[in-house]
Order: structure tokens, then sequence, then C-alpha cells
């Protein structure tokens, strides 16, 4: 392929003549110089790559790097906000499926119904565990999905101001801000939900919150109605199958992590934001939004149903000033999973395997809390996840353990919370293994016996 003459190139349509010219029009004599502003060091670093293997050695090479990560059978009781869950074995047969291999919404949708259908599905399952009305058909991860639902409160209520209720995770703040800064929104951190003003577009709050504790929701929205501010719940859904519903206890938007009902962790990604709101909130929900019709009724022919995408908010479809979002697209792969493993368990399947979370986790932090030296700090009712102190400083506890292949909890002994103090967070989860929980018990009472 060829433009404006020359020589064509493997993947690059412009020619040197037409790189020619953009330079002129730049007034520019080299591209180089468009890079001048970087340090020379950055500009093209020398990468020290290894020589080619064949591919019988570097299966072998990859065999033996994979067999050195410490993520799979190692006892670990990491969790703030990413959590290994006992996912049915339907699930992954189902979704390795060649047809759902590249699970995309297509740009000619209704001629892809089986895709439409899926996304519906996951419309309905997210809706029933939140309470909400509607919802869209995925985002990227919780804490996108938390920036888009803060962007939306500014537009509905017309305020410059968002409030973030402690503790909450770090890294779904982080990006908020990070939203919120392209706005022009302020952001603030409230201790408490009473802290809301009429600045305020909106409360978010986690449930349960990043320091493991099961919030009263109710409160929290009520706070914010007050002040004239939406409440959006960042809420587990496999909590969910043994907490309230947020939409239940008066949330208007609830955001949050689908991906640990999809799959294992997989180093950060990827991941599947929930995004579910009031029918109020219909035509402000960034992203897609599935349908399901019907045929008209006609002589000698039974009406089909069909799906449809009913609402296309982002700026490829719509006017760009009208749109809501320009993210690209759901986590169709990701949804279809976190969907056949819901409806897999149905609703009292999920609250049973909540209910086991909740007493493994439960059990756990007695015995932690029994051995000499260590104590549990009590922060009201909680769900997997609890503050551990210890006789040691939580860095030196955590390299201890990890000297006898264990992973502690995460050290948020930084966090401005009071009862965050010298703590690291420990989750416990129903797939955690008994043996597991044995081991971390042993090694703590014996690392508290020599202290």
């Amino acid at each position: 392929m060829t433009a404006g003459g020359g020589a064509p190139t493997p993947y690059i349509p412009n020619t040197d003549a037409d790189r020619a010219l953009m330079l002129a029009r730049l007034g520019i004599d080299s591209i180089e110089t468009l890079f001048d502003d970087l340090p020379a060091a950055l500009r093209d670093p020398a990468i020290a790559l290894p020589p080619a293997l064949a591919e019988a050695e570097l299966m072998r090479l990859l065999a033996r790097r994979g067999a050195q990560n410490a993520a799979g059978e190692r006892p670990s009781f990491l969790g703030a906000g990413a959590y290994r869950r006992s996912i049915p074995a339907i699930t992954a047969h189902l979704v390795s499926r060649s047809e759902f291999a590249t699970s995309y919404t297509p740009y000619q949708p209704e001629i892809s119904q089986g895709t439409l259908q899926a996304a519906f599905e996951y419309q309905s399952v997210v809706c029933e565990l939140t309470g909400m009305e509607v919802s869209n058909t995925g985002m990227y991860d919780v804490a996108s999905a938390t920036a888009e639902a803060c962007l939306l409160a500014a537009r509905v209520t017309g305020r410059r101001a968002l409030a973030l209720l402690e503790p909450l995770h770090p890294g779904t703040a982080d990006v908020v801000r990070t939203y919120a800064f392209g706005a022009g929104l302020r952001v603030d951190t409230l201790s408490a939900p009473q802290a809301m003003t009429a600045e305020h577009a909106c409360l978010v709050a986690q449930q349960p919150d990043f320091l493991g504790a099961i919030r009263d929701l109710e409160s929290v929205a009520g706070a914010a109605h007050d002040a004239g501010a939406l409440c959006i719940a960042v809420a587990d859904p496999f909590a969910l199958g043994l907490l309230r519903a947020p939409g239940d206890a008066g949330a208007d938007l609830v955001t949050g992590e689908g991906r640990d009902l999809a799959g294992p962790p997989g180093f950060g990604g990827p991941s599947l934001g929930i995004f579910a709101a009031r029918e109020r909130f219909l035509r402000q929900l960034p992203g897609r939004i599935v349908g399901r019709t019907r045929e008209l009724a006609r002589e000698g022919h039974e009406p089909r149903t069909g799906y449809v995408l009913t609402l296309q908010a982002r700026e490829q479809f719509i006017r760009r000033e009208r749109a809501t979002s320009n993210f690209s697209t759901g986590q169709a792969l990701l949804a279809l999973a976190f969907t056949i493993s819901v409806q897999a368990l149905g609703p009292q399947g999920l609250r049973r395997a909540a209910e086991l979370c909740y007493q493994r986790a439960h059990d756990a932090a007695a015995r932690i809390g029994a051995l000499p030296g260590f104590a549990i700090v009590e922060r009201g009712p909680w769900f997997q996840e609890f503050l551990v102190r210890g006789p040691l400083p939580p860095a030196e506890l955590a390299r201890r353990l990890a000297a006898r292949e264990i992973t502690a909890g995460l050290d948020v002994s930084a966090r401005p919370e009071p009862e965050a103090r010298d703590a690291l967070l420990f989750c416990v989860t129903e797939a955690t293994a008994p043996e597991h929980v044995d081991a971390l018990v042993a090694a703590m009472g014996t690392i508290g016996a020599r202290s």
C-alpha cells in the first residue's frame, strides 16, 4: 500500500515523500526533533534481549519460570480487593467454547443474538444482586466504574465536589481523583458520612469497607440524601449473597468488581467493572445497555424474541457533546463467566458460599486471636477480612511468615485510621484451604513464642 508515491512500507502506508511533506508543514527537519523534550536516555533505550530460542527450548524455559511462581498452592492471606473464590467448574468449561473466545459486542449487534443475550442475562443478574433497576453491560474495573459513577452524580446534581468515605480502596480513590481532575471536580475525603455538605454531588462508600468492616449503608445513604447528594455503594458482589442489597439500603448507584466470580486473580487483570443504577439515571449511564423485545405478530408467523442494543451512550455512537463516556467496551468474556458462576450457584448457593466464607474467616480470626502476643482489632461486624496486631512490626511479621512460605495479609500500618496502626489486613475466603489456615496459625504461634 502506498500514499503519495514512493516505496510501500510493511505496516504504515506513509512513504518517505509523505513524511517529508508532513515535516515541512511542521517546520522541522526530522522526526527525532519531535522527541527533543524527552531525555536522551529514554528515547531509544537499548534492550538486552537474550539470543533467540527454538520453540521446544522456549517452552522448557517458560515451564521453569512458571514453577517459580509463589502464587499457586502457597498459603496466601492477601485480599484487599482481589479474592480467590470457589468458582463452579462449569464456568471455565462454558467460556472455553470457541464461540465465546472473542466475545465482544459487535458493531452490527443484532446479527449476534447470542452475545447480546449473554449481556442481557449479565445485566439481569447484576440488578438482582444489587437491588438496582438498570445495569450496563460491564466496564473495565471497579475503579473506573466508580469514577464514572461520580461523573454521573456531578452531571445530575450540577455540583462540583465529590466525597469519598474512608476506608475506601486506595486504588479506587486514586482513579476517582484522576477522573475528577480532568473534569475539574474537587475530591474530599471524609471520615464520617455526617461531614457531607451541600457542595458534594455524591458520597462514595465501600461495602464491606477497605479494612473489612460491614457498613450500615442505610445511614450512609441517609446522610448523602440529607445533603441532597447521591449515594454510590462500591459493593463486593460475592458478599451480597449474604449482605443486604445496596439498593434496598437506599444507594442510588452501585459499582463493584466482578472478576473474582469469573476466574482466579491474574496479576492485576483483566477485571470486570459492575455498574448499576436507579432507572431515573438510565440515560446518564456510560457504556451500553442490552434490551429484550419481540417481533410484531403477523399471520402465519410466530413472533420471536430478540435482543437489541437499547442504549449506546459513548461518543462513537452519538454526538460527542452528548456522550456520557468514551471508554471502549465492556469485558464481555468476563461478564459471561461472572453470569455463569452466579447462575450456577443460584441464590441459595451463593448465600451458602458467602456464609462459608464468613464462617471460615471468623474461625481463623478466633484461632489467631487466641495466640500469645496476637490480637484481632475490633471494628464491629466484618465479612472476610480482619486486622491483626502481633508482637512484631507488620513488615517483620510478614517477612518471617514469607520465610516459612506463607504470604501474610496486607500491611496497612501507614493508613490514617487508628485501628490500622501496627496492623496487617488478613483475608480468609471459602476457597482458603483449611490446611493453609493450620499452617498460618502454627507459624504465628512459633513466631509469637520466640518474640
